[in-house]
């Protein structure tokens, strides 16, 4: 553990909360006004989101469609640290060309981490 996380967690003080993992089928849309609402609302019943998970859809061998997709999961590396998860879970089943989705998944990664939300791939090594 860091130091500044030893610090952190030295001045904690225990909290009514429940932390929960969200589905992002369960979300409406990634809109920064829903997602405000939503954030809101969970707090008032005690949760707080740790975790979103999200099923990718690379099932097309076609670079459109995978840019579309990383475009998809990039909204929810943005919904994840707008409402306070530390991480994203990508659960990938069906790929249609693994060569084109590796770097999209990288990229993901990469903003993942900008954004301060750990990314987890399930079912596809990210490393080209």
């Amino acid at each position: 553990m860091s130091t500044s996380v030893e610090q952190a967690v030295a001045a904690c003080r225990p909290a009514e909360i429940e932390p929960v993992e969200l589905s992002a089928e369960s979300l409406d849309t990634t809109a920064p006004g829903y997602l405000r609402e939503l954030k809101r609302e969970l707090s008032n019943e005690g949760y707080q989101p740790a975790q979103l998970s999200v099923e990718a859809r690379f099932e097309e061998d076609c670079s459109l469609a995978t840019q579309e997709e990383a475009d998809r999961l990039r909204a929810f590396v943005r919904a994840a640290s707008f409402l306070g998860a530390g991480s994203l879970t990508v659960t990938v089943d069906e790929v249609g060309d693994a060569e084109k989705v590796r770097p999209a998944l990288s990229a993901l990664a990469e903003r993942a981490h900008r954004e301060g939300v750990t990314l987890s791939v399930e079912g596809l090594d990210v490393q080209a």
